[in-house]
Parts: C-alpha cells; structure tokens; sequence
C-alpha cells in the first residue's frame, strides 16, 4: 500500500520560512503601540517548523489591566507539522501566559487559516500570503457567548529576512 510522504506537505510550508515583523490592531482596526517579532524555521528534523515569537504590546487585549486576560507581551513558541497520510496540520501553540492549544490548519501558496471549534475559546485565523511572500495579512475571529462570530484581531506580518 502506498502511502504520501510529507514532502509535499511539507513544502507548502515553506512560504511561512523567515523572520517577520508583526504589526497588530484591535476589531477597531487602530493599531496597538509596541513591537512584536516572529522566526518561523525548520526544526533540525525538517520535519516540522518552529514559530517563537516576541510581543510588546501593552495596549492589546489585558494590557490596560482592565481585563481579565494577561497582557499580549512576552514569548510564544509554535510548532507546525503534518500528518500527510491525511493530508492534515496542527500548529501546537504556547507562551508565557500560560495558555496552550492545538490549532487545526491549512495552507497553499495564498492562504493560511488557523481554526479551533473547542471550549473554553473557539477562534480562527484567516490570512493572504502576498504574491511576493513578503506579507501575511490576516485576522483572528472568536465566537461570542452567543455563537456569533467577530473580529478580535488583525495581524500583518512583514517579512524582515
């Protein structure tokens, strides 16, 4: 029986390989103050990417200390992989304010989406890769207590390497 092997999967990886600058803003669409930086690179396996990522935005979502969410600063890291006899992937995401999850994911030359239907906090992320592949423009959404969904955030990546 012939099984794929995750080389072609894998490759459709490869336009999230680099160094990017993140820019993000509010469902307001007014942009939060602060830096954020991601490297996304093949883990020494080739076998999976390795996303870590920094952010200084003390004006998203807990920031302000108004909210009981923590502020959007400090470390993340994220490992994408496939599962190519199903022609799948998952994105394993942490960072320092203790939240984990598993994402479900896609992605071809244009698009990448993120998505997670469980509770306590289902979201997905839909974003365009540009034709040069030097800028990701996407945005996350939540589901609201009464099954709508709406915008929580919009994030450009620009390519720094």
């Amino acid at each position: 029986m012939d099984q794929p092997t995750a080389e072609e999967a894998l490759r459709r990886l490869e336009p999230l390989v680099g160094e990017w600058s993140l820019e993000a803003s509010g469902p307001d669409g007014l942009p939060w103050p602060g830096n954020a930086r991601a490297t996304i690179e093949w883990h020494d396996s080739g076998a999976h990417l390795i996303e870590r990522s920094t952010v200084d935005m003390p004006e998203s979502p807990g920031g302000d200390g108004g909210d009981t969410a923590p502020p959007s600063s400090g470390n993340a890291i994220s490992i994408m992989g496939c599962d190519a006899a199903n022609d799948t992937y998952v994105r394993l995401h942490s960072d320092e304010r203790g939240i984990c999850r598993v994402y479900q994911m896609s992605i071809d030359e244009r698009e990448w989406k993120l998505w997670r239907e469980g509770e306590p906090f289902p979201q997905r992320f839909t974003a365009t890769i540009s034709e040069d592949g030097n800028t990701i423009t996407g945005h996350w959404v939540h589901k609201t207590p009464d099954g709508q969904w709406e915008t929580d955030i919009r994030e450009v990546f620009r390519r720094v390497t």
